[in-house]
């Protein structure tokens, strides 16, 4: 398996939260970015977040304040191996599928299959 595995996804009513997971294939070594785009129906893919082995995060105008990326440091190593993106105070217009994404520092990319979030309002 390459892709990166989500998890997290569901229905949940306008307010709530969701909690998402992202574990990248053990098969891709030294990713140093990490993130979640979202694709609602008739629209294109978006940028949600990322965040960078270093900690730097990024986040689209549309979810500052209510959404965070981390990462997990358990393993306390260097590079990144899962992520999370919490989300809070969820509107209807966040309703998409969220993709994981994730890059090594050689250029190599691979997306997940994506999770499903729905917002009911």
């Amino acid at each position: 398996q390459v892709q990166p595995v989500e998890s997290g996804g569901g229905l949940v009513q306008a307010g709530g939260s969701l909690r998402l997971s992202c574990e990248a294939s053990r098969s891709i070594n030294n990713i140093n970015v990490m993130g979640w785009y979202r694709q609602a129906p008739g629209k294109q893919r978006e940028l949600v977040a990322t965040i960078t082995n270093s900690g730097y995060t990024n986040y689209a105008d549309s979810v500052k304040g209510r959404f965070t990326i981390s990462r997990d440091n358990a393993n306390n190593t260097v590079y990144l191996r899962t992520v999370y993106l919490q989300m809070n105070s969820l509107k209807p217009e966040d309703t998409a599928v969220y993709y994981c994404n994730a890059r090594n520092r050689y250029g190599g990319s691979t997306w997940g299959q994506g999770t499903q979030v729905t917002v009911s309002s």
